[in-house]
């Protein structure tokens, strides 16, 4: 049988791609890293070619790597068999776009607040992230706007989030000029949600591009201050719109048909989702 900790070694090495961090990570001396590779490669042949500050892992290496990360499912699969599951205590961990986010914190401390034992770990993220934080087991549920290929992963309808051109208040005409006057406010998916929308209401007009960004910020509570003390407007999520406090400041535009964002909840195919998350994900469809 294989050493676990020299298979801990060898998978936390190809996570950092270098002896150094590795043993920083694992809590062992270098030498004791290189020792576990060694016994590995002493077992199996050659894990990784060994460049100046870069390390290249082999074919060996890839197949010795899957076997860890079967393992891995195999003993999350025990573990649920074994371990008592408490639909009422424990953690409830969720990673998911900040839009749809905003709207469901509030709602999982919500369900703490009936079920103190329960433990709220929730963290923003893009699509690309959340997907690599499912598969690394970091989180047991999230939620994307990309339903992913990948088939340990399985991913089911959550709900829809239409797009919406939020302006200020005060700013009624809304015509192709009006807002290359007014100004963008840009985020991260700005610029892409943008274009979806306003190729809807304004099919006839250039590029988003021809409008001044007249402000930017990657922090998605934050992107409609802006927007109400008059600097601009912006396309938002309609869930990130909601979640602001100052309604009266902001004017949501009509533009004919929606645009609408499919949110998958997803997480891990190979085990089954804990009698906790199962409790949340009922919670969070009742309320939304």
């Amino acid at each position: 049988m294989i050493n676990p900790q020299w298979l801990q070694t060898f998978a936390v090495l190809v996570d950092k791609g270098n002896f150094t961090r590795t043993a920083e990570a694992i809590g062992i001396t270098q030498a004791a890293v290189s020792q576990h590779i060694s016994r590995l490669e002493d077992e199996y042949g050659t894990l990784f070619l060994r460049r100046t500050r870069q390390l290249e892992i082999t074919p060996v290496g890839e197949n010795l790597l899957t076997y860890v990360k079967e393992v891995e499912c195999a003993q999350k699969r025990l573990q649920q068999k074994l371990i008592h599951d408490d639909a009422e205590a424990g953690d409830v961990s969720l990673i998911t776009p900040g839009s749809i986010g905003l709207t469901l914190y509030p709602l999982l401390l919500e369900l703490q607040e009936t079920f103190p034992t329960l433990n709220i770990r929730h963290r923003f993220a893009p699509d690309n992230e959340i997907v690599a934080a499912i598969l690394a087991n970091e989180h047991e549920l999230g939620m994307v706007t990309l339903k992913p290929a990948d088939p340990r992963i399985t991913s089911t309808y959550f709900t829809e989030e239409p797009l919406e051109l939020v302006v200020p208040a005060s700013q009624k005409n809304t015509e192709w000029p009006d807002l290359q006057k007014l100004g963008f406010i840009s985020h991260p998916d700005g610029e892409a949600m943008a274009t979806r929308l306003l190729s809807r209401k304004c099919p006839d007009s250039p590029s988003i591009q021809e409008i001044p960004c007249h402000g930017f910020t990657n922090q998605i509570s934050l992107i409609l201050e802006p927007v109400a003390k008059g600097l601009g407007f912006t396309v938002i999520p309609q869930y990130a719109r909601k979640a602001f406090e100052r309604q009266e400041d902001i004017y949501v535009v009509e533009c004919g048909s929606q645009v609408v964002d499919t949110i998958w909840l997803i997480h891990r195919a190979e085990w089954p989702l804990s009698l906790r998350a199962q409790k949340a994900i009922e919670f969070l469809k009742g309320k939304i």
